[in-house]
This record gives C-alpha cells, structure tokens and sequence, in this order.
C-alpha cells in the first residue's frame, strides 16, 4: 500500500466516523426514550445524561423566550431523567465519574440561567439545583465512601 492509497484510507475511514457520529446525534428524545426501555444500567446512564441535557438546552430556549411554566415543566423532566442516570449509576457501580461530571455541569448551567430569570421565578430553579448537588453528593458517596462499619 502506497503513502497516498493509506492517506486516500485513513480521510475514508475519518469521513464514515464522522457520518455515523452524526447520524447518532439526530436520534429524537423520543427515539432515546425508547431505547431506554431496553438498555442496561451502564447504557441507561448515559442516555438519561443525554436527554437531561437536551431538555436543559430546551429549558434554557423557553426560559429566554419567556415561556416560564414550559421551562419548569422541561426542568423537571432534566430532574426525572438525571435522578434515573444517578440511580443506574449508583446500582450498577459503572460510570458513576461520568455521571457525576454530566450532573455538576447540569447545575452550573441551571445556576447561569437561574441568574437571568426574574426574582419570583428563581425559587423552582434553586430547587433543582439544590437537587442535583444532591445527586452529585449521592454519586462520591458511592465512588469514595467506605463501606466499612463505624468503629
């Protein structure tokens, strides 16, 4: 195999990557709904990080568009979705890191838009936060508490 024909290969086999990243990506909330149904506690987790993520995204639209009762509604759905990832998480001992990285961004953006609402809108916002540093607080426990009995 020549220097060009291995070049000609390697820009192929970069392009299929990226095509089947992206048709990944277009999967609806739906589709990862329902993918979820079937998946095992490993899979569950990253799915409920990627549709929590995407409802916040939605969330963050709605609160900028000043539909504030639609966004309370999605960021209770983000709440529902980062509560399972925490759960399967903390169940089946896998991507507990990767879940408790995905919920501290998840409350550090909640925190940036909380800080863009009006004064009377902030407390349901607050909440949420202050639920999902429990989750985070749930997940270290898992990953560096000791299961040993006090003494």
């Amino acid at each position: 195999m020549t220097c060009r024909q291995f070049t000609l290969a390697a820009v192929f086999l970069l392009l299929v990557c990226g095509i089947a990243a992206l048709a990944k990506k277009e999967e609806t909330l739906d589709q990862l709904k329902a993918r979820l149904a079937t998946a095992n506690p490993e899979q569950k987790v990253g799915l409920c990080i990627e549709i929590a993520d995407r409802q916040l995204d939605s969330a963050d639209e709605l609160f900028k568009a000043g539909k504030v009762e639609e966004a309370r509604a999605v960021v209770a759905e983000v709440i529902k979705f980062a509560d399972q990832a925490t759960e399967a998480a903390t169940t089946s001992g896998k991507k507990l890191k990767h879940a408790e990285i995905e919920v501290r961004k998840m409350a550090h953006r909640l925190h940036d838009i909380k800080g863009t609402l009006n004064f009377d809108d902030q407390p349901p916002v607050q909440e949420s936060i202050d639920h999902l540093e429990h989750l985070r607080t749930l997940l270290l426990t898992k990953m560096f508490g000791t299961d040993k009995p006090k003494q």
